[in-house]
């Protein structure tokens, strides 16, 4: 390394911790480049500076409506173009809905997730899931939905639920994308990102690791996440689990090591983001996990289903957060990161 690279490199690494959005894909491509024990060095000195390091948001995810999608997401299990062997199931009613919310407050989630199997909602489906948000968010829980891609109005619409957070993932790099997904754009994405910050709504944005992308695919994820007006307040990275009849099952599956690495280089970026290690830890090893704890993640879904995959049982979480002296956060954080107790009751 010359004088000059030296001195850029020493420069790089004396920014991190800053809230930027103006990081270069050659500053990415430097984070992902650091030996494992300086990355994780100072992902876990920048992760301290912004969260406690032995806590962690917990969330629950439910699928509110199950199959039937007609995108062609090549991972997919609801995709109506696969022969996954998943039954197809309409929206659930509110107080299904409630009842389970009920549980997962009960057993420590204070985000609760609805997801549904929709390329955009209509206005009636709509209109049955902002009811249900109004009912979560009265029992003092953080809401979350999924549900596809939204108009500015529907986000709007949503927002005046109480709806807290939005998740709609990139899911890869913008140049591998089409090689995954051809029925909806990357363009699309975006769209409805912005459709939901500018309703005041907290954004939910990462990708999947093991779509048979490279490492620049990784290095340009991250990028693009970090380069948004205004980073995701949650950015989950998950693991593809792999489901059979879908187009992606049988591709090769990250490196431990290499998905500890992204999981750093997030947190890095995004120094004020939750970094949610999420769907597929059922396939990690509770050591691979607690690299990404280290590395910083400091969210997980709790629950066995997250959606239509699995996950680890409550059981083995509480276990594994024993183990690592882990507990979790007790609190929720409003638009605007303001700080609130989870309600006891309701």
């Amino acid at each position: 390394m010359s004088q000059t690279q030296r001195s850029l490199a020493n420069q790089l690494l004396a920014r991190l911790g800053e809230v930027r959005t103006n990081w270069t894909l050659d500053e990415v491509r430097e984070l992902f480049a650091l030996p494992f024990a300086d990355l994780l060095f100072h992902a876990q000195r920048v992760h301290r500076a912004n969260f406690d390091p032995n806590e962690v948001q917990v969330s629950t995810l439910l699928s509110i409506k199950t199959g039937a999608c007609p995108e062609d997401c090549a991972y997919c299990s609801q995709s109506i173009r696969f022969e996954t062997g998943l039954k197809s199931e309409p929206l659930l009613d509110l107080e299904e809905v409630l009842a389970k919310a009920r549980i997962a407050r009960a057993n420590g989630a204070t985000r609760f997730c609805m997801g549904a199997a929709y390329r955009s909602p209509k206005p009636k489906q709509l209109a049955q899931i902002a009811a249900m948000i109004k009912e979560v968010r009265a029992l003092g829980m953080e809401t979350c939905a999924t549900l596809g891609m939204l108009t500015p109005e529907q986000a709007l619409e949503l927002k005046d639920a109480g709806l807290d957070y939005y998740n709609h993932n990139l899911d890869t790099s913008e140049s591998h994308y089409g090689k995954v997904i051809t029925t909806r754009t990357y363009q699309d994405r975006l769209d409805t990102l912005q459709a939901v910050r500018d309703a005041g709504i907290n954004v939910c944005c990462g990708g999947i690791l093991g779509l048979g992308e490279d490492e620049s695919d990784r290095a340009k994820l991250l990028h693009t996440l970090a380069t948004l007006p205004q980073h995701p307040e949650s950015v989950p990275i998950n693991q593809l689990v792999q489901v059979p009849g879908t187009p992606l099952y049988g591709a090769e599956k990250p490196k431990p090591l290499d998905f500890v690495r992204v999981i750093a280089v997030a947190r890095l970026l995004m120094p004020a983001s939750y970094v949610r290690l999420s769907a597929g830890r059922s396939d990690m090893s509770d050591e691979t996990q607690a690299l990404c704890f280290l590395a910083g993640a400091n969210s997980i879904f709790y629950g066995e289903k997250l959606l239509t995959t699995e996950n680890p049982t409550e059981h083995h979480d509480l276990g594994l957060f024993e183990q690592l002296g882990i507990r979790a956060e007790k609190h929720i954080r409003g638009v605007g990161g303001q700080r609130m107790r989870l309600a006891d009751s309701g």
